[in-house]
């Protein structure tokens, strides 16, 4: 059994952060969207030390979305899970697809979804989507802050991003909102 969580942030990094961002922008409960770069905790040598990669912290409010609604639009609009180190055109460890957990109550939860996930057999290919405790979040600069949002005509944004704000719309009707949160 899954209790509500505590927190009104989550972490996600699916790719270039810049669709992540417009994407979540868009969901009814969100309150702010930012891009960054996510680390997460290790415990191994300096030579284990990961990249840090592209992610989106996201702060929503419990009472209008879940976060397992969340994990549902990352897995369903935001990301591929089934890709390591690429999303799209975006290639590189930059790029792999993480949820940052802040709790084991978080933790919980996300490990739960993908089993849900794997069980119903809903991709085609291996779920790889990491699962990581995050250690630190630094702020990307104002150049990548409403990116997609300030260049829809970009033919980056127009590739990759614009199709994944449709699929939001068409997949969760009752959480797309049309109003971007800041």
């Amino acid at each position: 059994m899954i209790f509500p969580l505590l927190v009104t942030s989550a972490v996600f990094a699916g790719g270039c952060f810049w669709g992540t961002e417009y994407v979540f922008e868009h969901v009814r409960g969100v309150r702010s969207v930012t891009s960054g770069f996510a680390r997460d905790r290790v415990t191994g040598t300096a030579a284990d030390l990961p990249q840090a990669v592209e992610a989106v912290r996201i702060v929503y409010d419990p009472a209008v979305i879940s976060y397992k609604q969340l994990l549902e639009i990352f897995f369903t609009v935001a990301h591929d899970p089934t890709s390591r180190d690429r999303q799209g055109p975006d290639v590189g460890p930059e790029y792999r697809a993480v949820i940052f957990v802040y709790s084991s109550v978080e933790a919980a939860a996300a490990k739960e979804y993908v089993a849900e996930l794997r069980s119903a057999k809903q991709f085609a290919r291996p779920i790889v989507t990491e699962l990581r405790v995050l250690d630190r979040f630094t702020v990307a600069g104002a150049f990548h802050q409403d990116y997609s949002a300030r260049n829809l005509t970009d033919g980056y944004v127009v590739q990759n991003d614009l199709p994944k704000l449709e699929r939001l719309r068409k997949v969760f009707p009752g959480l797309y909102q049309e109003q971007r949160a800041p």
